[in-house]
């Protein structure tokens, strides 16, 4: 089970910092509640920049409906931390 906590602070941590630097700002600004559009500033060339980025660094292809559920930060958290290698 321990195991399994530090996969996903790793995951979190990596996710964060990814989002942090995708979309320019800073990584205490990247909060689990944080919403990507409305707190973060993302429009849509940088949500798919940000999809391309965390597919690259977990290895994972992420379908667009799923994409499109990537709401908060805690919602990208989630779903990599369910489908991550």
């Amino acid at each position: 089970m321990q195991g399994n906590y530090i996969k996903r602070a790793t995951i979190e941590e990596r996710v964060k910092k990814i989002i942090a630097e995708q979309l320019g700002v800073k990584e205490e600004e990247v909060t689990p509640n944080a919403s990507i559009v409305e707190d973060l500033g993302a429009d849509s060339l940088d949500t798919v920049e940000l999809v391309l980025a965390l597919e690259e660094e977990f290895d994972n292809d992420i379908p667009d409906a799923e994409c499109e559920k990537f709401t908060t930060v805690q919602a990208v958290i989630d779903y990599i931390s369910q489908h991550a290698a």
